[in-house]
């Protein structure tokens, strides 16, 4: 299995496409990918590259990291893994009362 590398501080119109581009020029890439908003479809500003060598990729996070991209600074480093969240908001006792008083 390949490295996985968070890319963040992306300018908002940046593709997966751009970001194999970019990274290919240090090594294999497997896959790129910027996220993406659910709600309003534009970019989060940040994505994910995979490249098949470990050493290659380590590489790539050396020379990108900070570097510019499309006018901003890139932080670039090993992506850790997806912490586990919470599931839904339904939190909360409701306001359950009543009985009767007399």
């Amino acid at each position: 299995m390949g490295t996985n590398i968070y890319v963040g501080n992306l300018p908002y119109d940046t593709a997966g496409d751009d970001l194999v581009e970019l990274f290919s020029t240090h090594g294999t890439v497997t896959s790129g990918q910027v996220i993406m908003d659910k709600f309003s479809g534009r970019s989060r500003g940040f994505g994910f590259v995979e490249m098949a060598n470990n050493d290659e990729a380590q590489a790539a996070i050396d020379n990108l990291n900070g570097s510019p991209f499309g006018g901003r600074p890139l932080t670039v480093n090993e992506a850790r893994p997806r912490e586990e969240r919470g599931g839904g908001g339904a939190g909360g006792g409701g306001g359950y009362g009543g009985g009767y008083n007399e």
